[in-house]
């Protein structure tokens, strides 16, 4: 009896920070949905099963269904999709302090960014409409995806077998690709910089109920890549000595985290632009919190990190009222001073 209820204590606590973070995510998308220029009323709500049901406000349902909920739900998932990207980082590099960004996928997407807003915008292509808004996002992504697999191949040629390795080529494709940044900020028009800026700072405004559907489907797929990656990743916890011993290919986990980064926080990226530290701080926390096991980070890194990126997309639309404040801008605001204070507690290691 004592011992299956010490079982049924150590189930319930395995699962509270996963209840603690759906209660929170489920408040954050209700005030996420309700604030803003245009008061969303319960009428509004009930105007989307029973149309002209009265106590709505003007407009109310229209903001409701292709505004607020399409952003807060895409918001959840781009947040989602960091985090997954952040703790699949961490666990690869088995730092702490390890973001998307190591891996070229930040600095792959903004210099596809950067040359499609300079060069291909200035060839004055005679796109369809519906071709040129896809046009930004797709070379983003394509772009996080190119530095992610030159990474990959340079490191096995330069470095081969060797993650610390693998760390060194992702610093100077990243100084490459912010060379290539500069120089298009350079030629660029004040239009074209105006844009660039923009992407550069992040946003949620794209938001629709496509791209949830997308986003959603490239998170389901990602998620069950990465339920059959999570005990190897346990095992390179231990070094990569010890994983190869009890019978993991390095070199093919390797690549298979670093494809499974660059489709999620690619595709996330191509779509917000650039929106940091959620992918450090959220996979962090989650370990702090949960202990180093994979198969209970990477989901609750998925959570929060959904929670941040709403409470501060929230943050964006409300605080400025009716201005809109890039994302990207909030997400620096939390995510700075708390990287700082893991510094601070990290220091003796990294001394």
């Amino acid at each position: 009896m004592s011992l299956a209820l010490s079982a049924s204590l150590a189930t319930a606590r395995s699962r509270s920070p996963g209840v603690a973070l759906l209660v929170l995510l489920c408040v954050a998308i209700v005030v996420a949905v309700q604030c803003g220029a245009v008061p969303v009323r319960g009428g509004d709500w009930l105007n989307l099963f029973w149309p002209d049901v009265t106590g709505s406000t003007p407009g109310g349902r229209y903001v409701l269904w292709n505004l607020r909920l399409p952003r807060a739900l895409f918001a959840l998932l781009a947040g989602a999709a960091l985090g997954l990207s952040g703790a699949l980082t961490q666990g690869l590099f088995r730092n702490p302090l390890a973001d998307p960004s190591l891996l070229g996928v930040t600095s792959g997407a903004a210099c596809a960014a950067a040359l499609t807003i300079v060069v291909v915008s200035g060839m004055h292509l005679n796109l369809p409409d519906g071709w040129r808004i896809w046009l930004l996002p797709a070379s983003a992504f394509a772009g996080a995806l190119l530095v992610c697999m030159v990474l990959d191949y340079a490191a096995r040629w330069l470095v081969p077998g060797s993650i610390a390795g693998l760390l060194l080529t992702g610093i100077a494709l990243n100084a490459i690709a912010t060379a290539v940044i500069g120089l298009c900020t350079y030629l660029a028009n004040d239009e074209q910089l105006r844009s660039l800026s923009f992407w550069t700072l992040g946003s949620l405004a794209s938001a629709s109920w496509s791209l949830v559907l997308v986003l959603a489907g490239v998170l389901a797929f990602s998620m069950l890549a990465v339920r059959r990656l999570t005990r190897a990743m346990n095992a390179l916890a231990l070094g990569e000595t010890a994983a190869a011993h009890v019978g993991i290919e390095v070199s093919r986990l390797r690549t298979q985290i670093i494809l499974l980064v660059a489709l999620t926080a690619g595709f996330a990226i191509a779509w917000t632009g650039i929106i940091g530290f959620i992918g450090l701080v959220a996979p962090h926390f989650v370990r702090s919190w949960v202990g180093p096991d994979q198969r209970r980070v990477v989901p609750l890194s998925m959570l929060l990190g959904g929670l941040l990126l709403i409470i501060a997309d929230t943050v964006a639309r409300t605080v400025a009222i009716p201005a809109e404040i890039p994302v990207g801008v909030f997400t620096a605001l939390l995510g700075a001073p708390f990287f700082l204070i893991i510094l601070r507690a990290s220091r003796h290691r990294i001394a």
